[in-house]
């Protein structure tokens, strides 16, 4: 849950420092700008935090993101798995902006393909998506070893 508050986060922030620059009046003025610097912004944050290995939802659920050969990603590798995650969401979005798709049958047409990218990680040989697939990454399950000489803490 703290992931996703700390991505919205950087969706108000940067939308905040877009809209002060350019002293916009509304929403939907440069539009544009502001999603290509949202899209940004969210490989920062992605790129970051994977490189890291963890985002910090990842944290949570005791998931890494490693290299096919179980070392941390490079920055590069890292960059390349977020824009290919982009798949999750991209060809329905042409595909109606293509047709002129109405919102609900944008939302069917987008729950639909992210069922069948789904389904598609059973038929590979590890699981995986196919985005981690041709990335070069994969998540591994990963729970830190705690330390007995650090005072446990009620809150963790």
């Amino acid at each position: 849950m703290f992931g996703v508050v700390f991505l919205v986060g950087v969706l108000f922030t940067t939308s905040y420092v877009l809209s002060s620059f350019t002293q916009s009046g509304n929403a939907l003025d440069n539009r544009y700008l502001q999603q290509a610097l949202v899209f940004v912004a969210f490989g920062i944050y992605f790129g970051w935090f994977w490189a890291k290995g963890q985002t910090l939802a990842m944290k949570t659920w005791h998931i890494r993101v490693v290299d096919r050969h179980g070392n941390a990603l490079t920055q590069g590798r890292a960059l390349w798995r977020y824009v290919l995650s982009w798949l999750w969401l991209l060809p329905p979005l042409a595909v109606a902006g293509l047709l002129h798709l109405s919102g609900q049958q944008l939302s069917v047409l987008l729950v639909g393909w992210v069922i069948i990218w789904a389904l598609l990680s059973r038929f590979h040989a590890q699981r995986q998506f196919l985005h981690d697939a041709l990335a070069g990454t994969r998540l591994v399950h990963f729970k830190p070893v705690e330390d007995a000489s650090k005072p446990r803490r009620w809150w963790s």
